[in-house]
């Protein structure tokens, strides 16, 4: 079975307008998903990225209408000026791991509620209460985010350095076999590919 190795942030405002679209390009082309949420900001200085209070105010002035304007093309509900982001998004993601070694909920989901809590409602990803009430509503037991936080913060540490090794600058990051595809709005470009027609 073919996979898509998933590099994704907890804190990125792009992985959440990727919405579930991930999701249903792996069901409709009976792929597998494995997860790996990594550390975005870690990775920026050793890929010639910036985090944005670094960039240059165009790049800023350029994300600023880009993000909401994304999210009404989408159709989701969009802050970008959240309450807290920036947190800590690394209790999120070893939650993720936690639940992948799991099974027995789903990923997507999981992903998306974490995201969407950053940018449409307002959580602190931070918090234990908030992921939590995340693992809850995937399906997963709510306990996952107090457990395998040691394997959570290993793999977590692993997962950037392999993300760094196959040339993943950013995210969302797909990729499947020796191709590479950047971002939520390359998701169609990955549909096709798939599909053996790009």
């Amino acid at each position: 079975m073919a996979r898509i190795d998933y590099f994704f942030a907890t804190l990125s405002p792009y992985c959440y307008l990727a919405g579930n679209r991930l999701e249903a390009i792996a069901e409709k082309h009976a792929v597998e998903i494995v997860y790996k949420p990594f550390d975005i900001v870690a990775a920026f200085p050793r890929t010639g990225g910036l985090p944005p209070a670094e960039r240059h105010p165009s790049r800023n002035e350029y994300r600023a209408q880009d993000l909401p304007r994304q999210a009404r093309k989408l159709g989701l509900p969009f802050n970008l000026k959240p309450a807290h982001w920036p947190t800590n998004g690394a209790p999120a993601a070893y939650a993720v791991i936690a639940a992948q070694n799991a099974g027995g909920g789903d990923l997507g989901k999981l992903t998306h509620a974490i995201t969407r809590a950053v940018w449409a409602e307002e959580k602190d990803i931070g918090h234990d209460d908030v992921v939590r009430a995340c693992l809850s509503e995937a399906g997963f037991d709510p306990a996952l985010a107090d457990s395998g936080l040691l394997q959570g913060a290993e793999t977590y540490a692993a997962n950037l350095e392999e993300a760094v090794a196959q040339g993943v600058f950013g995210a969302p990051f797909y990729i499947v076999g020796d191709q590479k595809f950047w971002g939520q709005d390359r998701l169609e470009d990955l549909d096709l590919h798939l599909g053996g027609k790009l």
